[in-house]
């Protein structure tokens, strides 16, 4: 993933405090454009090591392998007041702290920002909740399919198809660790003109309400309401790859050029002029309509003809991939987006590749999802804590101590 030019992150270290999807998104891509990330980890190990599948090893699920690489891993018994005193000499010398506990849990194990920000003024505190601290729901436990149905996203599910239903990925988790990174490079930026650090919280619940309200307040935006929630043209049940002649299709023909080259394409171009099609806001108003006419047109032909025909006339369309099929779309083949990589306990596999990429910057080089504890013994070496005490806190969590090549 990397070359010689310095990493637009390096030299940042972050002290990452979670577990399973949200927070380890968040910290992946930090540590992906070059931040050191050090993950800190119960003696049980991040729930997300087994909770993804099975793996060669038993020990590092297929999930964790996606959402871990390029950090290190460090065990910690945070239930003794010695690794709960080391904790704190590394957020002393760190320059982001990400947590995801509820705040009653995070203020017994002292690690607000308040208290943080009295031994490291610098430190950026970002904290990633369920629910915001303000409101009824703050220390309430939180998971992506809960987030999903409080927020609403399975009630525009349900308006589609007659049944609450869940988006099959953890699409808050992803969407909400994100958010986070932004927040982060932002308050980081601050930090660079005003040398102070900051503390910032992340409720998912309100970010995916945000997020689902933006497309579905529609008509009740206004007050006195013009209407109902829920936008019909992103939400009606035909809203999906389209039935060809052998498969699906994905098409969207929204402004009047498109709408009009895919009535040219379907050898019906007194569509233009018909009063329901003629307009955006024509065929907005007879969304349904317009969504029949398109399922009806496209049994006429393959999928191929079709693209080549939408192709010649500038209509949007893509082939409809399946998740079998996704790997090996030329396309993505082409960008490299899935890369074999040689795992030192999980063997062959394949990795996700960086979608983005920067002209004048390097992306961290690829170091593989870390066994559990790997680094516990060097990382606790380099911020001074003493050989004896090492010895002491792994000693405390169970594991054995492990010579390291820093050592």
């Amino acid at each position: 993933m990397g070359n010689t030019k310095r990493a637009p992150l390096q030299g940042i270290k972050v002290l990452d405090l979670t577990s399973v999807v949200v927070g380890p998104v968040a910290t992946q891509f930090l540590a992906d454009y070059g931040a050191e990330v050090i993950k800190i980890e119960a003696p049980e190990g991040d729930l997300l090591r087994k909770l993804g599948g099975a793996s060669p090893s038993g020990t590092m699920s297929a999930k964790f392998l996606h959402l871990n690489r390029n950090k290190r891993s460090v065990v910690l018994n945070l239930k003794t007041d010695e690794a709960k005193r080391a904790l704190k000499r590394l957020c002393a010398q760190v320059d982001v702290v990400v947590v995801n506990m509820r705040p009653k849990a995070l203020e017994r194990a002292g690690l607000t920002y308040d208290d943080l920000k009295t031994i490291n003024p610098r430190l950026i505190h970002c904290s990633l909740l369920g629910f915001g601290r303000k409101g009824r729901y703050a220390n309430r436990p939180a998971y992506d399919s809960i987030i999903q149905g409080a927020s609403g996203i399975a009630s525009v599910v349900d308006k589609m198809y007659g049944q609450p239903g869940y988006v099959p990925m953890v699409m808050a988790d992803h969407t909400v660790g994100l958010i986070a990174v932004q927040m982060i490079l932002m308050a980081l930026y601050q930090r660079s003109q005003t040398g102070e650090g900051e503390g910032i919280e992340i409720p998912m619940l309100e970010n995916m309400a945000a997020f689902v309200m933006a497309e579905h307040m529609y008509l009740r935006t206004f007050d006195p309401p013009l209407g109902g929630n829920f936008d019909p043209r992103v939400s009606d049940p035909q809203t999906r790859p389209i039935k060809t002649k052998d498969g699906y299709i994905c098409l969207s023909a929204n402004t009047d050029r498109q709408a009009f080259g895919f009535f040219d394409a379907i050898g019906h171009p007194e569509l233009k002029e018909d009063s329901r099609f003629c307009s955006v806001a024509a065929r907005f108003r007879h969304t349904r309509e317009y969504f029949d006419l398109r399922s009806t047109a496209l049994l006429e032909k393959t999928t191929q003809e079709w693209l080549g025909i939408f192709d010649e006339l500038s209509v949007p369309a893509m082939p409809y991939n399946t998740l079998e099929s996704l790997p090996d779309d030329p396309h993505i083949r082409d960008v490299g987006l899935f890369q074999p990589i040689r795992h030192p306990t999980e063997g062959d596999i394949w990795n996700i590749g960086l979608p983005n990429t920067l002209r004048n910057g390097a992306s961290a080089e690829y170091s593989p999802p870390p066994a559990l504890g790997a680094d516990t013994q060097a990382v606790l070496k380099e911020f001074g804590i003493d050989a004896d005490e090492i010895a002491a806190l792994i000693s405390s969590t169970g594991q054995r101590q492990v010579s390291s090549g820093s050592d």
